[in-house]
Order: C-alpha cells, then structure tokens, then sequence
C-alpha cells in the first residue's frame, strides 16, 4: 500500500473525528464543567456570605445579651426600690397601729381609772355612812339618804 493514501485516510479519519467530539462530545463536557464552575462559585459566594452573617448574628448576640444584662440590672434596681418602699410603708403602718393600739389602750386605762375612782367613791361613800353610824349608834338607811351619800362622794 501507499503510505501517503494511508496518511490521508488517516488523516481525514482524525478530522472526522476530531469534528465528532467537538459537535457531540466536548460541547455537553464543556456546559457541564461551566455549570459545575457556576455552581461552585455560587457555593463559595454563599459560604462567604454566610460567614459574613454568622460575624453580624454574633454582633447582634452580644447586643442583645448586653442589652438583656443592663435590663436585668435595671430590673433588679427597681425591685429593690420597691423593697425598700415596702418596707417604708409597712413601718408606717405599724407606726399608725402602734399609736392606735397606744391610743386604745390609753383610753381604756383612764376608763379603768374612771371606774376605780367610781368604785372608790362609793365604798368611802359607804365607809362615811357606817363612821357615822357607829358615831351616833343608831342605824342610818343608806337608801334613804342617797342624796347625802351622793353628795359627799362628789365633794371627795
């Protein structure tokens, strides 16, 4: 055979070739691997994206927990002002039952002091009738001088 119509047939065996992958072949191998290499840029913008986020969440985590312990802190303040107010108020209140209680009883020690006195009257009432009595050795009715007795009571 002859080598240059081998070289040929080859020759245009490879051009027909070459010319069949590159309209079969290579151009859905070429999509692919450009669709890959979107898909891979997409996942890395997403990855820096997403890193980027997770930095602000971060943020907002501290101010969020800052701003939860000045409010806690806040909060603690205003129950202990309350606590104390309570505190302020209940000594008021037992100040005011205090005196009430002083007061009653104050009153009730000058009814004691009333009725003793009363009661003081009428036996010294009594005591003047029976002196007399023995003084002049004849019974006298308390009950018909009451007037007398009553009298005599006052003027003590």
């Amino acid at each position: 055979m002859n080598i240059n119509l081998t070289l040929i047939g080859q020759l245009l065996t490879f051009a027909v070739f070459v010319w069949f992958t590159m309209k079969f072949i290579w151009t859905p191998i070429m999509g692919a691997l450009e669709s890959r290499k979107k898909e891979i840029a997409d996942g890395l913008a997403a990855a820096e994206r997403g890193q980027h986020e997770q930095e602000l969440a971060k943020e907002r985590a501290k101010d969020v927990l800052h701003e939860a312990k000045s409010q806690a802190a806040e909060i603690v303040t205003q129950a202990q002002k309350r606590a104390a107010e309570i505190v302020d108020e209940s000594k008021g209140t037992a100040r005011i039952e205090g005196e009430r209680i002083l007061t009653a009883a104050q009153a009730e020690i000058e009814q004691e002091s009333n009725r003793a006195r009363e009661h003081l009257r009428e036996k010294l009432g009594e005591l003047a009738v029976a002196g007399a009595e023995r003084i002049l050795r004849k019974e006298i009715n308390a009950a018909a001088h009451k007037d007398i007795v009553n009298e005599l009571a006052k003027e003590i």
